[in-house]
């Protein structure tokens, strides 16, 4: 099957992913792009997932400060190599992250972060879970996506693991 350039950008435009995984994806669903988006979105959480092991040492420091100086951010992102964590799209999903903490302001980055016992205490822990851990949250940018979708398809996009190590969020009077 004929796959358009034009569906390609489009595909490219929504999930991240490279020119030739686009292509591939869209011959593979008869050019749906729905279809791809939630296939590449898949596929970057299972590459995700084989890289986790992975040590991801270097990275880069973002800092967020939303506007009327109130509310900033400061979170560390690591990932495997220097030469990733120079590149654009690296520095934009660090600012992207620093600004949804900004804006949703979870507690912990990941479930597993949630103490046992305030576990105990919860009545409706998966509410809690896509309220405070970051990863589980809907992404403020695109609310068909998880910060966990959108990680997933950086992860594939650059091929390296990459880290949420840890984030400050400050805000006046508190």
């Amino acid at each position: 099957m004929t796959v358009s350039v034009e569906a390609i950008k489009e595909l490219r435009n929504l999930t991240c992913a490279s020119f030739a995984d686009c292509k591939k994806i869209l011959g593979e669903t008869n050019n749906d792009i729905p279809k791809a988006v939630e296939l590449l979105r898949k596929r970057g959480l299972e590459i995700a997932a084989k890289k986790s092991g992975r040590s991801a040492k270097e990275g880069r420091v973002e800092a967020y400060i939303h506007h009327g100086n109130k509310i900033g951010v400061i979170l560390e992102l690591n990932c495997e190599s220097d030469f990733v964590a120079k590149n654009p799209d690296f520095a934009q999903f660090a600012k992207d992250l620093a600004m949804q903490v900004t804006a949703c302001s979870p507690s912990y980055i990941k479930r597993e972060d949630v103490p046992e016992d305030m576990l105990k205490q919860l009545e409706d822990k998966e509410r809690f879970f896509k309220e405070q851990c970051l990863l589980e949250q809907v992404y403020v940018k695109d609310p068909s996506l998880t910060v966990k979708d959108y990680l997933g398809a950086i992860v594939a996009k650059m091929g390296e693991n990459i880290v949420i190590r840890r984030f400050v969020r400050y805000k006046i009077g508190e």
